[in-house]
């Protein structure tokens, strides 16, 4: 997401997305480590259904009262376990990464025109994932409401400024106010559902399909930016990725015949990005090597079905865990896009 001359215009897309790698594996390894903490160690705690009070759905926790001894356990083993885990993948990020590109003095760079924003989106889903994976471990622990909460909203926050101020010490790159405040957007509509609702009635989720890009040019210009596996491209290819914010209609509606696990979703995606900023691309002597400004980079809008894979009822660990971890992503439905002023119909939309 970061570029400087010569990066920007040669070397850009490339190095950049493998930088944004390490970023979204941090993501990744976090979110796996913790779920698999919170889900495994709930030996007494059980989530069942909503009740409609007249505050709203208060949802209903079937756990026997904890001492003040037991919280003070789990919230050393919590405390812990954030630390080292997320203390061992910067490390592991600095060795494989920030080391082998020079440091500078602290400084600031503006990247908030690039990759129409699709980038900054990534930047609101991370933080969201990653303060709700916190914030259900804190939950656990049995501390009060407002202190899981708080602690979860603001892990986000502070997991992706860490590697921010860490970008604003390399010479690459740089400290983005573009996207500290997408991480800040995306810790606080956590906290604020969790605040106002008790619920994340409106999850952030993620979907992606491979493209085939139609000639023979473009593919070649997608294998060199974003990669020739599925692997690399789930990750690098801004083309392919589609972010949604997906409302679980009983929660919205609770008295209704609904059901629970039944959510429309609204995505956001964008096409034709061959370059951070345009379709141009230039070799180590300044001379274009890559010009397709003739394809039009443009936003898409997205509106389909969706399921809240959070809302189907088990009391299987294992199950539980899966289903909590795939909510971060977009079940495969219909869709409706809009984009360059007209409609079109998915028949699945990945």
């Amino acid at each position: 997401m970061r570029c400087f001359l010569w990066y920007r215009q040669v070397f850009e897309q490339h190095k950049v997305n493998e930088y944004s790698i390490g970023k979204k594996l941090t993501l990744l390894l976090f979110i796996i480590l913790v779920v698999s903490l919170q889900v495994f160690s709930q030996d007494s705690l059980k989530l069942t259904a909503y009740d409609t009070l007249n505050e709203g759905p208060v949802r209903l926790i079937n756990q026997p009262q904890l001492t003040a001894q037991q919280i003070k356990k789990r919230v050393k083993a919590v405390a812990i376990a954030n630390v080292a885990a997320y203390g061992s993948i910067l490390v592991a990020l600095n060795t494989a990464w920030y080391k082998d590109y020079p440091r500078s003095s602290f400084h600031f760079f503006n990247d908030n025109a690039e990759w129409l924003q699709v980038d900054k989106v990534g930047h609101f889903y991370s933080a969201y994932i990653e303060s709700r994976t916190s914030m259900e471990l804190w939950r656990w622990t049995g501390i009060n409401r407002k202190k899981r909460i708080w602690l979860g909203g603001l892990s986000g926050v502070v997991y992706q400024t860490a590697l921010e101020v860490m970008d604003g010490f390399s010479t690459e790159w740089g400290f983005s106010w573009g996207d500290f405040s997408a991480n800040v957007a995306g810790s606080a509509l956590l906290v604020g559902q969790e605040l106002a609702w008790d619920d994340q009635r409106i999850k952030i989720k993620f979907s992606f399909h491979k493209n085939n890009y139609g000639d023979v040019q473009l593919n070649q210009r997608a294998n060199d930016l974003y990669g020739k596996t599925l692997a690399q491209r789930l990750i690098k290819d801004y083309n392919a990725q589609t972010y949604w914010a997906s409302a679980n209609l009983k929660s919205f509606l609770p008295k209704s015949n609904l059901p629970a696990w039944l959510g429309v979703a609204v995505g956001y995606g964008a096409e034709g990005m061959y370059g951070a900023r345009n379709n141009v691309a230039k070799d180590k002597e300044g001379n274009i090597a890559f010009d397709r400004s003739d394809i039009k980079r443009y936003r898409q809008w997205y509106f389909a079905p969706d399921i809240d894979l959070t809302k189907i009822k088990t009391n299987k660990k294992g199950i539980r865990f899966l289903l909590t971890v795939l909510s971060a992503f977009k079940f495969p439905t219909p869709s409706l896009e809009f984009s360059n002023g007209k409609f079109k119909v998915h028949a699945l939309h990945f």
